[in-house]
């Protein structure tokens, strides 16, 4: 078994091996030179200097030999040999009879600023590391992109006691994953952390010093912050046999499975049809990095588990915590639990009458609930479930 990518998905793709009955060797590859670790804390608290030692903090709480995993750091992958059954490396080639890919995804850079100094992503333990020592001088940063990443930074830049401005080319923030109706709100946790969010205007150009907007106007900037999107890191399949789609995901099916024998794929990088949603998806989340190794595990071993999760992720961000469950279309019906005026309140979205998806700002009992009534695909009552005094459970109504 050769695993490529020793992110969440990777790691717990060997852990969940070797616990469902897996006794031949493990290879896991990662392409960074630290040992693995999880991401979410890089955001948050390795940003600020709470975590101590981020190297070792923020590692997952694995015994990779004891586990019999023969983890190599500081190996990446650059292209599959299907016919072949190699895995081309940069330290040589490596055969396997099984093969996981999970290589995760990469953020998306603004054209043209490669290289430049003083402009950051955020991505890895490298990158979170680079970017303490802004926090620590209090530098004036400028965030592009008002989306997950961008408020988590903003909120932990401004608790360091930066000064902040976010840019969004949309009007709006997170208006790729939610409505106005939604979002409008948001503008307010802005302004209450002391951070100017500027909308509809594109960044035209980065300058020393300066970030420079589509109008012509300049903002100060000692550092700027990239958080427009990430992609799946999957440029090394090119031409292996195994299907990508438009997005440059990896293809799988509802058992995990890629067009190529003996290929799986898991975690950010991969797609897959949900028969729950009647679409495929591609989930850049932690929970989904989580789940998926063990319905890949087990197909591995010769089960056949389709994968069909409730998706799930949070973020922290200006002393609010939002959590997402499920998933929506725009032609979904939208129904608030709640003023989002307010500090906690939910927003419910339903497909025929059956609850699809909820998110939730600090009311973590609809959250709980949610979950429950989006696995069995419950219908709900819209007059009660828009009652915010009521339980979300109280909504459900006979199919």
């Amino acid at each position: 078994m050769v695993i490529v990518g020793a992110g969440m998905a990777g790691v717990q793709t060997a852990v969940a091996l070797r616990e469902l009955g897996w006794r031949e060797g493990i290879t896991l590859l990662g392409d960074e030179p630290h040992p693995p670790y999880d991401r979410p804390p890089l955001s948050k608290a390795v940003l600020l200097g709470q975590a101590g030692s981020p190297a070792v903090d923020v590692r997952f709480d694995v015994d990779f030999e004891a586990l019999g995993v023969d983890l190599r750091i500081g190996v990446r992958a650059q292209a599959l040999r299907t016919a072949d059954r190699e895995v081309v490396t940069d330290a040589g080639p490596l055969r396997y009879e099984h093969l996981v890919v999970a290589t995760g995804a990469y953020p998306v850079a603004l054209p043209g600023t490669a290289g430049l100094p003083g402009v950051h992503l955020l991505r890895t333990l490298d990158d979170a590391a680079a970017l303490r020592p802004v926090l620590d001088a209090r530098q004036r940063v400028v965030v592009v992109g008002a989306g997950w990443i961008g408020a988590e930074f903003a909120t932990a830049a401004r608790q360091a006691g930066c000064e902040v401005t976010v840019v969004e080319a949309a009007d709006r923030p997170l208006a790729g994953a939610l409505p106005a109706l939604v979002t409008a709100p948001m503008r307010t946790w802005y302004e209450e952390a002391g951070v100017e969010l500027r909308t509809g205007l594109p960044v035209s150009a980065l300058e020393p010093g300066a970030v420079v907007m589509a109008d012509g106007s300049r903002l100060a900037a000692d550092a700027v912050v990239v958080g427009i999107g990430a992609r799946p890191a999957t440029g090394w399949l090119a031409g292996s046999g195994v299907q990508l789609g438009g997005d440059g995901a990896v293809l799988a099916d509802d058992r995990l499975r890629t067009t190529a024998p003996g290929v799986l794929a898991v975690g950010d990088c991969a797609s897959f049809p949900s028969a729950r949603y009647g679409e495929r998806l591609l989930i850049h989340h932690w929970d989904n990095a989580l789940q998926g190794p063990r319905t890949a595990a087990a197909n591995v071993l010769g089960g056949d588990e389709r994968y069909d999760p409730v998706p799930y992720f949070w973020s922290e961000q200006f002393g609010r915590f939002v959590q997402y469950v499920g998933h929506h279309r725009d032609t979904d019906t939208l129904l608030l639990r709640g003023d989002p005026a307010t500090a906690s309140w939910s927003a419910c979205w339903l497909r025929d009458g059956r609850l699809v998806a909820v998110l939730v700002v600090d009311r973590p009992r609809d959250l709980a609930q949610a979950r429950k009534l989006i696995r069995r695909s419950a219908v709900l009552d819209p007059a009660v479930a828009a009652d915010s005094s009521v339980p979300l459970m109280s909504a459900e109504r006979p199919d």
